[in-house]
């Protein structure tokens, strides 16, 4: 079935036996978009990953997928343009997958932007979308839309239309449509070097972080999208640094504890940066902070107090009576940013476009935005296709194949989940489903089927890799969803094929991850039998 993961030992023996024309580090969607768009063209593609696909930043996103009205204010109308008209591709292809979200900004007399500037940023906004969505709602509208929204001064709001995603769940469709199209790709392989031949990149040495086995591929390009540790490989090729790493953490807590329908969109009362909360996935998502982030980047970020404080006293800015407090958080998450270093003091207002260059065939894809993966994927393979030798031409396809169609008794609601996680897919995969797997894990939008499917086809190797990217229950439920595990082993183990042993080292390995990188800094997860 073209599109599933294939055998990891059937994939492994292919490396050495054959000349490919371009391999691509990295799992997250930088290296996904390349790798689709790559084979879209017929070149023979092999994706390596040093941990899990989307390990990095591309499952610790804020989950928008937005035009970036914020870069209007920094005069970056070529990020916004590209990202709006590339929001409302991915809107028409991954219904579902990527979903309409109402924003909603307060207006209050003294608070930056100021209402008629933010106004005019949303017309612009609007052109370049080739729609009208804002409007200006007045106070009692605004109560109506967002029940306990209260800042000092609150006189109305601004609503306008952006986009929302699963980023981990994007980045596995983007790479399903890759195999499907005949590339490999392959978690838990890490690029121990560039192999050389007369000064140039001529391939990679590789080695399998699962077993520790070594192999040397020939590839006619490389692609380093390896985001904020893009710098690293460039080394072996005289590079020199590009990139301000930053770090950018989140909050997630119960959706009952804090309900919105809409996202709330705001400039920090403190500092003047924007912050947001809004629903997603059965919870309410705050987030973010944007640091220079200084710890050793193969060391999972973690969010530090000062930011669950900052998080939390932007949230009880707009909501007074939400009180809320760090006792209410189920989960925090925290990722690093691979931002182009452009001089700016200010960490949020550095610059969010992409670069790419040439160094010696080494192509290096980094920056950018999680919206505008196409277009960044297709400016890589410009540069590629000189060293491959084969022709590379910039289009407009669609990025997905059609959803297979569902069994019709299936609620609405079901059938497009499953069609948009699983695309044409999703028919083979969910064909024996019972009712039971069909109910959703209480507090959450996820379907149990996702679990199994998970562990049948889409090559987990630990079980954070399903339970923090495959779903997303590690943060969408309290204690990362320990509680939840025996059941999840029922439904895995027979695909999974775990002895009792792994299973128990499985678990503290996952409860040591969760209490040091999903918590709040200093909690502890309570025993689950």
């Amino acid at each position: 079935m073209g599109g599933l993961m294939p055998s990891r030992a059937e994939a492994l023996k292919q490396l050495e036996a054959q000349q490919w024309d371009l391999v691509v580090i990295g799992g997250g969607i930088s290296g996904a978009g390349v790798t689709q768009q790559a084979a879209r063209q017929g070149w023979s593609v092999l994706l390596v990953e040093q941990r899990d696909f989307a390990w990095g930043t591309s499952s610790r996103s804020s989950k928008l997928v937005h035009g970036g009205l914020r870069y209007l204010k920094e005069g970056d109308l070529k990020t916004t343009l590209h990202s709006v008209r590339e929001r409302n591709r991915l809107l028409r292809e991954a219904p579902g997958l990527v979903e309409p979200q109402s924003f909603l900004f307060a207006d209050c007399p003294g608070r930056k932007p100021g209402r008629w500037l933010m106004q005019t940023g949303l017309v612009v906004y609007d052109l370049m979308a080739g729609q009208r969505s804002h409007f200006h709602a007045d106070l009692a509208t605004t109560q109506a839309l967002a029940p306990g929204l209260a800042p000092p001064g609150l006189r109305g709001a601004l609503v306008f239309q952006d986009a929302k995603t699963d980023d981990a769940r994007l980045v596995l469709r983007v790479l399903q449509e890759a195999r499907q199209l005949g590339a490999t790709t392959l978690n838990y392989l890490a690029a121990s070097g560039l192999r050389l031949e007369q000064g140039r990149v001529a391939g990679l040495e590789l080695r399998d972080a699962l077993d520790g086995t070594s192999y040397s591929v020939r590839a006619g390009c490389v692609v380093n999208a390896t985001g904020a540790w893009a710098d690293r490989l460039r080394t072996g090729v005289g590079g020199t640094p590009l990139l301000r790493p930053l770090r950018g953490s989140h909050l997630v807590v119960p959706f009952w504890r804090l309900p919105v329908a809409q996202s709330i969109s705001l400039m920090h009362p403190r500092d003047g940066r924007p912050v947001f909360l809004y629903p997603w996935e059965g919870a309410t998502l705050i987030g973010t902070t944007d640091l220079d982030h200084r710890e050793p980047l193969d060391a999972e970020a973690s969010i530090t107090a000062a930011e669950v404080d900052y998080l939390i006293e932007a949230v009880n800015d707009q909501f007074p009576g939400a009180r809320l407090t760090p006792a209410d958080i189920s989960a925090c998450y925290a990722g690093v940013r691979p931002v182009l270093d452009d001089g700016q003091k200010d960490a949020s207002k550095a610059t969010r476009d992409h670069g790419v260059r040439d160094e010696s065939g080494l192509i290096t894809l980094t920056g950018g935005k999680l919206t505008t993966f196409r277009l960044m994927a297709q400016d890589a393979l410009a540069l590629a296709a000189p060293h491959v030798g084969k022709p590379f031409e910039r289009n407009d396809a669609p990025l997905f194949t059609p959803a297979s169609l569902l069994n019709p008794r299936w609620s609405p609601a079901v059938r497009q989940r499953l069609q948009a996680r699983y695309g044409s897919l999703a028919a083979p995969l969910c064909a024996g489903a019972h009712d039971d797997d069909l109910q959703c894990i209480p507090g959450t939008q996820t379907l149990w089927i996702e679990l199994a499917v998970a562990a049948q086809c889409e090559a987990v190797e630990h079980l954070d890799d399903l339970l923090l990217r495959r779903t997303r229950l590690g943060i969408l439920l309290a204690h990362g969803a320990l509680e939840h595990v025996p059941r999840i082993r029922q439904l895995c183990a027979p695909h999974l094929g775990w002895s009792d042993a792994r299973w128990q080292e499985e678990t503290a390995r996952y409860r040591a991850l969760i209490a040091a990188h999903y918590q709040l800094p200093g909690a502890k997860p309570p025993e689950f039998e």
